[in-house]
C-alpha cells in the first residue's frame, strides 16, 4: 500500500484538486487494502487447499531412514481465517491511507 501511495502521488493530488476531501480518500485507500487483504487471503486459502495433496519424501542415505511430511488442512479454517482477511488488509492499510490524506495538494501535483 505504501508502493501504491508513493506511486498515486499525481492521481491524489489532482483529485484534491478537484475538490475531494480527505476523508474520501482516506476511504478509498483503505477500501482497496480490505478488497486486496480479500483476495490476497482468498487466492492464499484456495493455493492452500491443494497443499494437503502433496507428500514431500525424505530419504536419509545413511542410515537408509525415510520421512515423509504431508500438509494438514483442517476444515474448520476455512471458516474462521476468512474473517481475518478483511482486518488484515484494513489494518496494514490505514498508515498509507493517513498518508495520502494528509498529502498537500501542490507538493503532490509537483511529484512526476
Amino acid at each position: 500500500m505504501y508502493a501504491a501511495v508513493a506511486n498515486r502521488t499525481t492521481e491524489i493530488g489532482t483529485l484534491r484538486a478537484l475538490g475531494f476531501e480527505k476523508g474520501s480518500i482516506l476511504v478509498a485507500f483503505i477500501l482497496e487494502s480490505l478488497f486486496l487483504g480479500l483476495i490476497g487471503g482468498a487466492a492464499g486459502l484456495f493455493s492452500a487447499s491443494f497443499m494437503q495433496l502433496i507428500t514431500i519424501l525424505h530419504h536419509e542415505l545413511a542410515t537408509f531412514f525415510r520421512t515423509g511430511l504431508q500438509f494438514f488442512h483442517d476444515n474448520g479454517d476455512n471458516l474462521e481465517i476468512p474473517g481475518l482477511f478483511p482486518y488484515h488488509g484494513v489494518c496494514r492499510g490505514l498508515m498509507p491511507a493517513f498518508r495520502a490524506a494528509r498529502m498537500n495538494i501542490v507538493d503532490a501535483l509537483r511529484s512526476t
